[in-house]
């Protein structure tokens, strides 16, 4: 069996970006011989999965594919750079070169000035010892003196300089480590080809199709909403990381939120008995009842608790990127550009004063995209400036959606909420009778002439019992509300004209009877 020792390329062509890993395509033309032969292909990323490798080959002569794997040869680096490194990485190394030679400068010169030291303290103690013995060497002891100190000063600004560079040193080498860390990359020293053992009936070109999954790639949906009076125009972007070892280049890109790691079997459906029991004497003379909170739901499917990655409501959604994409292997986010559209839009002003006192501007508009819109964060740009970020929830294509563009920061709500509790009838019915008044105001410029429409929204309590009455005191709300629906939302469209203020009341009563107890 022939083997061929030269690498064949083998680029990626296509990638398929799942949630947390990628099935990249690869495609080549092999010039075959007869017979049955061994090429080494790549190189490939060395985090291929093994068992997710599969070779097709497609010629106008029989071929077969005998095997396919992928081998893997680590080749450390050795001390010091390449020559193929960056400049950045050069002059990382240059710096801490001359950081290790001046350190040794320095301490070569602490003890030359340490030396000194001792020497002048011995020439200083030798001069008391003559003097008291009645010797007298004044010129030696001025030349000794001298020599001493003018080498302890030299060596001692010589350290001192030494001393300033290290400190200089040390912050370019900060600077320096930074900056490699944000723009370079450690070159791998783990690299990984395929062997591809062919038979061929007969010698001639032969074209490969080879896919594998690579894990550390990941995408995420994103978007950038332009508000231009009664237009709006989405992009549809997405975000791609990947750190798998090798660029894609013009690469055709396909975005899935399909998830191949979760399992597929169906759960094991155990037995549910239900039993009949019949209540006791206290049970039916006491209706126990409890206020809780729910969430309504009115736009795309109900979220589902500990869903991880891409919210697709529930179905793989696959998205196509029209143009060849580029996405370098640095770990970094990169903006594909998926989808744009412009639609017309209708603003309203917005209010939930029992969550918030802010009035916010929202933005409602239907998806014109063609494709569903994933869950995911919207930059949000209005009057020609970024204004904030938003998030979007999941909207089906043609469904209507809608995004809040920001608080108005010249008008404000206060919310005063009171309640009082009373006994009526002999049937000891109990009444709670909950008033709540909303204070609207609005702080204009003095060119300001044109009225906002506040849609205010409030919420009353939904009675699931007979037991229980809820009933809105439509002869004391002031104004009357303009719409309550079936989930207990109390809507009113409030006018505003420059500095105007409004007072919205609201009030409801729940009225129980003796059996009721919780309320």
């Amino acid at each position: 069996m022939s083997t061929n020792p030269e690498p064949i390329a083998l680029p990626v062509t296509a990638v398929t970006c799942l949630e947390d890993r990628a099935h990249v395509e690869r495609t080549a033309v092999l010039d075959l011989e007869a017979g049955t032969q061994r090429l080494r292909l790549g190189p490939v990323s060395a985090l291929a999965v093994d068992r997710s490798l599969h070779a097709e080959l497609s010629a106008d002569h029989p071929v077969t594919v005998l095997d396919a794997r992928v081998v893997r040869a680590w080749t450390p680096r050795r001390p010091g750079p390449a020559e193929d490194d960056s400049a950045l990485r050069h002059r990382l190394t240059a710096l801490e070169e001359e950081q290790h030679s001046l350190g040794q400068q320095r301490d070569r010169l602490h003890t030359r000035v340490d030396l000194l030291g001792r020497l002048a303290a011995d020439l200083l103690r030798e001069i008391g010892e003559g003097a008291g013995l009645g010797e007298a060497e004044k010129d030696r002891w001025s030349r000794e003196l001298d020599r001493v100190d003018d080498e302890r000063d030299t060596f001692g600004e010589r350290l001192r300089v030494v001393d300033a560079r290290l400190t200089a040193l040390a912050a370019e080498l900060s600077a320096a480590q930074r900056a490699l860390e944000l723009a370079g990359t450690e070159p791998a020293e783990l690299a990984g080809h395929v062997e591809l053992t062919v038979r061929a009936d007969a010698a001639g070109p032969a074209r490969l199709r080879l896919t594998h999954v690579t894990p550390c790639a990941l995408w995420r949906p994103a978007y950038r909403a332009v508000l231009d009076g009664d237009s709006l125009t989405l992009d549809t972007d997405a975000m791609v990381w990947q750190r798998t070892g090798e660029d894609w280049s013009g690469v055709r890109l396909t975005l899935s939120t399909a998830r191949s790691a979760r399992a597929t079997e169906p759960p094991r459906l155990g037995e549910d008995r239900l039993t009949l029991q019949d209540r006791s004497t206290a049970e039916r003379r006491t209706v126990h009842v409890e206020l809780r909170e729910e969430e309504v739901a009115d736009l795309g499917p109900a979220p589902v608790q500990g869903l991880p990655g891409v919210d697709d409501g529930g179905e793989v959604r696959v998205l196509r990127c029209d143009a060849a994409v580029s996405v370098p292997s640095d770990g970094r986010a990169h903006r594909v550009p998926l989808s744009s559209f412009t639609t017309t839009a209708s603003r309203e002003y917005a209010c939930a004063p029992e969550l918030s006192p802010l009035v916010s501007q929202v933005v409602r508009f239907e998806n014109r995209s063609g494709h569903a819109l994933l869950a995911g964060p919207v930059d949000l740009v209005s009057g020609g400036g970024f204004i904030g970020r938003g998030t979007l929830d999941f909207t089906a294509p043609g469904a209507p959606a809608d995004l809040a563009f920001g608080s108005r920061d010249d008008h404000r709500v206060l919310r005063h909420a009171e309640e009082t509790r009373d006994t009526v009838g002999l049937s000891q019915r109990t009444v709670l009778t909950r008033t709540v008044r909303l204070h609207l105001s609005r702080f204009s410029a003095p060119a300001e002439r044109d009225e906002h429409m506040v849609v205010v929204r409030e919420r009353i309590p939904v009675s699931e019992t007979s037991a229980v009455e809820v009933g809105l005191r439509t002869d004391i709300c002031s104004p009357v509300p303009d719409e309550v629906d079936a989930d207990g939302i109390v809507r009113w469209n409030v006018s505003l004209p420059p500095g105007g203020r409004r007072t919205v009341t609201l009030v409801y009563e729940v009225a129980a009877n003796a059996k009721v107890k919780g309320l």
